[in-house]
């Protein structure tokens, strides 16, 4: 499949073919079954990603048909068709929740209202909560838990950028946005309304240096917005950042509220 999905990259034309329209096709089933995933975990503890698979999945769009699709009452019209068989596969799911076909969702997830994009994979045992997105090609961990409004960006473009990654059992608290590409580690803990993007400086404080880094959250780290001055041509001005204030406690369970994992940190909330 994969040499053919590049030789359609290389001349869509061969996207006429039923050759190249059914390895594509093919492409999208077994990333909704989850034999396939746009990236993957290593065992050094990094990511690969498989550009050839994103390549199916931006050359599925124009080979499908707009069409109407009925729910019930509802009334949509799309390229996509939407999931399937979410009891055989013991995924709970309320309305008016929605994952496109090709989206990969593994037993146990729970998805309150909210979206699961094409491309992306959430594993066992998550919670996708009210009005979170799971963008294209992201990929959630075991025992996540993405809060109320969270928004996890999507990437099919550039093909070398990895997506978005949230690693087992963090918690990714109300409101936050995590795009482009950005990686938070096992068991992390983000407070509300944290921003994290590719040029989002994030600073360790629980040292007597700061520590910056940008797009990666480490294991274990409880985080909080924040912000530091920056000098314009206009003046001094507040630019947002992410704060590391502390470690989740060994002894803290992996399903602690979020409240709890901050209080350890004396962070009032």
């Amino acid at each position: 499949m994969q040499d053919i999905i590049e030789k359609a990259w290389e001349d869509r034309s061969l996207l006429q073919t039923d050759v190249a329209r059914n390895a594509v096709e093919q492409v999208i089933s077994k990333l909704d079954s989850g034999e396939l995933r746009v990236a993957e975990p290593l065992s050094d503890g990094g990511w690969q990603v498989n550009e050839w698979v994103k390549k199916a999945v931006v050359m599925y769009f124009p080979i499908r048909q707009m069409e109407t699709i009925e729910v019930g009452p509802f009334e949509f019209h799309d390229k996509m068709a939407l999931k399937t068989g979410y009891k055989e596969k013991g995924i709970r799911v309320v309305p008016h929740a929605i994952a496109r076909y090709g989206a990969y969702i593994s037993k146990g997830v729970i998805m309150m209202p909210s979206y699961v994009n094409i491309g992306a994979y959430v594993d066992e045992g998550s919670m996708v909560d009210t009005w979170a997105t799971v963008g294209s090609c992201a990929q959630i961990g075991k025992g996540v838990h993405l809060s109320g409004g969270v928004g996890i960006g999507g990437v099919l473009e550039p093909l070398q950028a990895a997506p978005v990654i949230i690693e087992d059992n963090a918690f990714i608290g109300s409101r936050c946005i995590v795009v482009e590409g950005v990686r938070v580690g096992k068991e992390a803990v983000l407070g509300a309304n944290v921003v994290l993007t590719m040029s989002t400086k994030i600073i360790d404080v629980t040292g007597r240096e700061p520590k910056e880094m940008k797009g990666y959250i480490p294991e274990r780290s409880v985080v909080i917005p924040g912000s530091y001055t920056k000098r314009f041509t206009a003046g001094d001005y507040n630019v947002p950042c992410a704060l590391i204030i502390g470690k989740r406690k060994e002894s803290t369970d992996k399903k602690t509220s979020l409240n709890d994992a901050l209080r350890e940190n004396d962070v009032a909330v």
